[in-house]
């Protein structure tokens, strides 16, 4: 049901069945390593291009999902993915292999959580019985879109980040055992002016605290409510200008209660500058870390905050500042909901 102005209450709390993720080299010498089903020696993933592995990432994240799930995957009615390339060419072209029924969604590093929330949507309402959804992202694809072929050489200020080479999906049904889906709040479109496309946290960190207060207030909860809030890519930078947004708003949350995708998933050594991000970024931090750490008893109650910068190159070479968007989506495990 609708509560407040934007946020959804899921009465059927729609289950996460299954998860499945997949990285690249750079995630495998990162923190969260053993958090992967999958990991690749090398950027190619054995084609010639990295748009084409690019789109292996997410087949092989989708099979490895149903085999988890002990299902065919002729039961899965719907596929809601997508990723940063032009015309989601690689969500597109593999869902021609997959064959299911397909939605592609762009909400550019927050898609993980716009998938997971109008997944959880069709699932709770009975529009069908699984749903499999999920993000994507490969660092020398996007980076040559949006900045410069790695080939180029170009140096990087210290704002930054570090695109994810991963693919994160997760498998939602009405019945089973696993992490539910209580609730969701849509974020709206928030432009603060930033015009540079190499601090992209600095730009989404306004929508984050957009969406986590209207979630917050629409549901009437504290942030205390959560074990954990955690955004999905706004890195050192964006972490640090969402909580003086949040402190000048009035909002309090514990340091340690609030992390960020975008800092969990690398080491600290690891020439990141900022952090991660990309959509495969929280897509991968959450459909393996963090529901590990829930499926452990460490966590009972997340608020997943996935963040996404909507620019284009297109808008870049306008001169057009920067529209960002983020989606919240309420995992529980073992808690007794809202």
């Amino acid at each position: 049901m609708m509560k407040g102005h934007r946020s959804w209450v899921f009465k059927n709390k729609p289950v996460i069945v299954s998860t499945a993720t997949v990285g690249g080299p750079f995630e495998a010498n990162g923190k969260l390593a053993d958090d992967f089903d999958l990991l690749h020696e090398d950027l190619w993933l054995g084609e010639d291009s990295y748009e084409k592995a690019h789109k292996v990432l997410f087949e092989e994240a989708f099979f490895k999902a149903i085999e988890k799930a002990g299902i065919e995957k002729e039961k899965v009615q719907f596929i809601i993915v997508g990723d940063l390339i032009n015309q989601m060419t690689p969500s597109s072209f593999a869902a021609r292999t997959i064959g299911a029924p397909y939605l592609g969604v762009f909400g550019a590093c927050s898609t993980s959580m716009e998938g997971l929330a109008l997944s959880a949507f069709i699932v709770n309402y009975g529009g069908a019985q699984y749903v499999l959804t999920g993000a994507a992202s490969h660092n020398t694809a996007v980076e040559k879109q949006f900045r410069y072929p790695t080939e180029y050489g170009g140096q990087k200020p210290p704002t930054a980040q570090w695109t994810v080479t991963g693919a994160g999906v997760a498998l939602l049904s009405n019945k089973g055992e696993g992490p539910r889906i209580v609730s969701a709040t849509i974020g709206r479109v928030v432009d603060m002016g930033l015009t540079d496309p190499f601090n992209m946290g600095g730009a989404m960190a306004p929508a984050a605290v957009d969406t986590i207060e209207a979630h917050l207030r629409d549901l009437q909860i504290e942030p205390s409510y959560y074990d954990m809030i955690v955004t999905g890519d706004l890195g050192h930078i964006g972490r640090e200008v969402s909580l003086d947004l949040m402190k000048k708003n009035g909002l309090s949350i514990e340091d340690e209660c609030y992390q960020d995708c975008g800092l969990m998933i690398y080491r600290e050594d690891q020439p990141v500058l900022s952090g991660g991000s990309g959509a495969g970024c929280s897509a991968t931090v959450v459909y393996g870390h963090l529901l590990n750490r829930m499926k452990r008893g460490e966590l009972k109650r997340i608020l997943v905050v996935a963040t996404g910068a909507l620019l284009s190159p297109l808008t870049f070479q306008q001169n057009e500042t920067i529209p960002c968007i983020a989606h919240a989506v309420a995992i529980e495990y073992g808690g007794d909901g809202i």
